[in-house]
């Protein structure tokens, strides 16, 4: 599963076309409330977890300011508070769509 489109709709929302045809819309406030990096999310290390701190939402914090690929696997956004460690693979990508369809599917996985 690989994207075949990526592009921004709106001024807070961003669309992806997916192999397999599937469109799936994100909320850049999703995308942002959702980064997948160690400082948003957490980590564990050596079997200790590191919880995140609560940030300061800075102005810009959902506001785009540039999207790269990183490699074949992923994104990186740069977010107009200057934040951009977070990498959203395909899969993560895929796993955040909020379609019914997703939806329906992802009510019957474990």
């Amino acid at each position: 599963m690989r994207p075949v489109a990526i592009k921004q709709t709106s001024a807070d929302s961003l669309r992806i076309t997916w192999d397999d045809n599937h469109v799936s819309s994100y909320m850049f406030k999703l995308l942002r409330d959702e980064c997948p990096c160690a400082e948003c999310k957490g980590e564990t290390v050596l079997l200790h977890t590191y919880k995140p701190q609560a940030l300061a939402q800075l102005p810009g914090h959902y506001e785009l300011k540039s999207l790269q690929q990183v490699g074949s696997y992923a994104i990186q956004i740069t977010w107009g508070d200057g934040h951009a460690t977070g990498l959203y693979s395909w899969q993560y990508l895929r796993d955040l769509c909020r379609c019914s369809e997703c939806d329906e599917k992802n009510k019957f996985q474990p």
